[in-house]
């Protein structure tokens, strides 16, 4: 595992891009009538140290029944894992297929319920040609269903409940429902 080095700019264009997306875009989880009121969401600073290039380490592919915020469940395949230290814990996380290029990285921390959605928060990853994934917490970002009852979201396995703090991402989403 190497630790990577930010690009601070990358960053804040995809937030505002997000940020223009909720507020403008049909099909933004925001209300309708919520958007008018609409001006940004809550992220927290930008944090280099929650910036990981890994290998994952293949495993068998297994499906796991994933629980959603409404109850039901849906199927992902977990296909490998990843090792990260943050702050002096190691954490092994577990990525899963979702039948669309790349990986799902499902998780809760200890911000969850408080400074981040309860129900935790998602990274997306993409393997580079070498086989590295970047882990960068800083795009951690909170399920539709944190903004709008009308979405079913997956909740992230226990394998993947962080005992530490992810102060890096999305901040709680609750002041724009």
């Amino acid at each position: 595992m190497v630790v990577q080095t930010m690009d601070d700019h990358a960053l804040e264009e995809h937030r505002r891009l997000k940020d223009e997306f909720f507020a403008t875009h049909a099909q933004s989880p925001i209300t309708e009538e919520n958007r008018a009121g609409f001006d940004g969401l809550s992220y927290y600073a930008p944090n280099p140290e929650l910036v990981f290039s890994v290998v994952p380490e293949a495993i068998e592919h297994t499906d796991v029944a994933i629980a959603t915020t409404t109850g039901s469940e849906r199927t992902y395949t977990r296909v490998a894992t990843a090792t990260v230290a943050i702050g002096d814990a190691g954490v092994t996380l577990g990525l899963f297929s979702t039948g669309h290029p790349g990986l799902f990285l499902p998780f809760r921390d200890a911000t969850s319920g408080t400074d981040s959605y309860g129900a935790g928060r998602y990274l997306d990853l993409d393997a580079e040609d070498d086989g590295t994934v970047t882990i960068d917490f800083n795009y951690a970002y909170a399920p539709f269903c944190a903004y709008n009852d009308a979405y079913s979201c997956a909740l992230p396995p226990v394998e993947n409940w962080i005992d530490v703090p992810i102060e890096a991402g999305e901040r709680n989403p609750t002041s724009v429902t």
